[in-house]
Parts: structure tokens; sequence; C-alpha cells
């Protein structure tokens, strides 16, 4: 997807609302067909019979016919390939839920260019997009807009930004053919180190933006419920997390292009990052130890970017990313083998108790990740050598 900047004007963005509204409508009352549905009932309406529940929707309800009838149809269509995904066995996805407004605001635009609808460039950094009962809508003019799209879809974000996103698949970066291999070991303190001892950190908020983000947090619980007070403060914090969000966006594409650049294979742990970030609350019979803090561990894994940065290798280099088994890395010396939990003397240092090796002790994970080193249960890879003895200490070799 090819994502743009979208500057509307205020009569414009009315419009665009209302787009937004018709399609969270009909996604919404799919959403409540699909889920009346019982084992002995009749089944839910698939989607040719949702489009003409909605062409009599829309001869009934005048507020309905004032929208377009293709933005209405393409989020009924958009659940059906969403219910479609939930019954893939191979790729299974969640079950389409419901969408609030202001948080799931977009609509999805089909057709050939030139016919249904159009882009055109003005000036050297604005075009214009055709949107239906909107006309032409400016946008920012970043890049050359890709050759044979066909959609397009018009978000809006929880700080009140548009930006309209051409669907085009981009061609993958090219291998340089040098044979070279990298391992990626993820963290909070570095977010992530390369096996060649580089280590990445992810940009996030500044102090005096995390000191503000809390002023305004109190401010906000000090604030009456429907107030235009607390839609302000809302949207200030909103856009705050907006600009986090996309300085971690921009460091993983700059990150994720250099990585498929230099190197042919790419070797990064097997995280389940879902997991890993599931809440610790626990119930109300049997309720979780530590949540505070489980809950800011989470925080900062989601900050540190885990998944998009693997996400982008995915896309930037099919074929090229290898997922190692993690269980071990950070205890196995990347030098002699040797695992020992007491090796990792900090988060940072790594110190081999067997060949006295030291070193950052995510690179070390990083190396081992390179190497392809699943260490087993015993110790040890578990396919390229047996090391599971007793430590050799550099001591002990010396006095023989």
């Amino acid at each position: 997807m090819s994502r743009y900047c979208l500057l509307p004007s205020p009569a414009q963005e009315a419009v665009l609302r209302g787009h937004c509204a018709h399609a969270r409508f009909g996604w919404n009352l799919a959403v409540e067909q699909h889920a009346h549905w019982r084992p002995g009932r009749n089944s839910a309406p698939g989607y040719l019979e949702q489009c003409r529940q909605l062409t009599q929707a829309r001869a009934a309800h005048p507020w309905l016919a004032q929208g377009s009838q293709m933005i209405q149809q393409q989020a009924l269509r958009d659940f059906a390939q969403a219910v479609g995904a939930f019954f893939d066995p191979a790729n299974p996805a969640r079950r389409p839920s419901w969408r609030k407004a202001g948080q799931d605001e977009g609509f999805r635009i089909v057709g050939r260019r030139g016919k249904q609808w159009d882009v055109r460039r003005m000036s050297r950094h604005v075009g214009q997009v055709w949107v239906p009962k909107a006309g032409w809508v400016r946008f920012r003019w970043s890049r050359t807009v890709p050759e044979g799209v066909k959609s397009y879809r018009v978000t809006m974000d929880r700080a009140g930004r548009w930006h309209v996103a051409f669907a085009a698949v981009p061609e993958p970066v090219p291998a340089p053919d040098t044979g070279e291999v990298v391992g990626i070991d993820r963290g909070v303190a570095v977010s992530a180190a390369l096996s060649t001892g580089e280590l990445l950190q992810v940009p996030g908020l500044t102090v005096r933006e995390r000191k503000r983000i809390r002023l305004l947090q109190r401010k906000l619980s000090r604030a009456r419920r429907g107030s235009n007070r607390r839609r302000r403060v809302r949207l200030a914090i909103a856009r705050l997390h907006a600009r986090e969000t996309d300085r971690r966006k921009d460091w993983a594409e700059k990150a994720s292009t250099d990585i498929a650049r230099r190197f042919d294979v790419i070797r990064v742990e097997d995280l389940r990052i879902g997991n890993m970030t599931r809440s610790a609350r626990g119930t109300a019979k049997e309720p979780g130890r530590n949540v505070r803090a489980k809950a800011g561990l989470n925080r900062e894994i989601l900050r540190s970017g885990w998944g998009v940065l693997e996400r982008r290798l995915q896309d930037k280099a099919p074929g090229r990313v290898e997922k190692i088994n993690a269980a071990y890395t950070s205890q196995t010396c990347s030098g002699c083998g040797h695992r020992d939990p007491e090796s990792r003397e900090s988060q940072s240092r790594f110190r081999c108790r067997a060949c006295g090796l030291t070193i950052n002790a995510d690179v070390n994970a990083a190396r081992n990740t390179a190497a392809g080193h699943a260490a087993t249960a015993r110790g040890g890879d578990g396919a390229a050598r047996p090391v599971n003895r007793e430590p050799q200490l550099l001591a002990l070799l010396s006095r023989t």
C-alpha cells in the first residue's frame, strides 16, 4: 500500500465523515446478521443477498441514499472477505467484530482509473484524487502513484489525520547475492541487535513529550465526559501517540530496507509476540501477580516494534527470512557453544564461563540466531556439535 497524506477542505471532510459512517453502518449490520446465526437456523445472508437488502434500505431511508452506493457495497465486500479469512484453515484470522466511531474510520473505492475514479498531479508536492460526492480532494504528492492501481482506501486516524492509500504491491528488495547471513535479536533496551555488532534503537517520544502526555492524561481525568474540553485533550493525546507511531514505522521501514539490501539470508527469533504481551490480570477468582510490572513490560515490547520489523522484512525479502527457535540463545556462548545462565552477567554483558568470551549480550544472542543454533533443553545447538559437558574453565586448563 502506498499511503499519502490527504488534505480535504472542511466541506469535503464532512462528506468523507459521512462516507465513513455509512461504511461502518453496513459493516456493523453485517456483523449483527452473522451474530444472530445459531446451529439449526438459516444461514446468514451472503454478499449478494446483502447487496439486495442494501438497495431496499437505500430506497426506504433517504439519509442512506445520500451516500455513495459503491462505498456501502465495498464495506459489505470487505466483511465477506473478512469472514472468508476467518474460516480459512491455512491462514485463520480473527472473527469480524464491531467497528466504532472515532476508532474505525475509513472506506474503499474500487474501479478502473479514469472512469470510476482518477488521480492527477497539480504541482511538485500536491496531487488530487477523485472521491465520490466530494470531488477532487488534494493530497501531498510525496512520491509517484504506482501504475495499475485499481482501488484505494481513505482512512482517518485517532489524531484526526486523513490518509489515502492506493492498493499496489511493491517489488521486493533484490538480494545482494553475497551469501552473507545476519541474525537479529530483538529486545526492550535494544530494539534490534544484529550479529554484525550493530545496535538499533526505535526513536520514541522525547522526555519533554512524555512529560506533556502525563500532564494531558491528568487533565483528561478531570474533564467532564462529553465536554468539548475532554474532546480537545483526547485529540492532543492522540496526536502525540500518532507521532510516536510514525517514528516507529519510519524506523522499521528504513531498518528493514537496509537489512534486506545488505544480506541474503535474514534470521530472526521465532517469537509469539501476541502471547508475550498478553495481560497478566487474571480473573476475579485467580488474580494475576505483578500485573503493573507486566503491563509496563508489554508496553515496552510493543513500543520496540518487534512485529512491524519482522513483517516488513518478510514483505521486502520474501523467502529470505528464516525463523529460529529462540530458546537459550541468550544463555549460549556464540564462540564455544557452552550454555550457562550465569554467563549473562547483566542485561548488556555476556561473559562465557568456559572460554572467557566477553561480548554484548544482545549481539551474542544475534550471532547464535544467525548460526541457526536453536539450543535443546540439554544445552548446545542440538545439531552442529555436542557440547553437553561440564565447563572447562581457562583457569583449570592453565594449571594442567
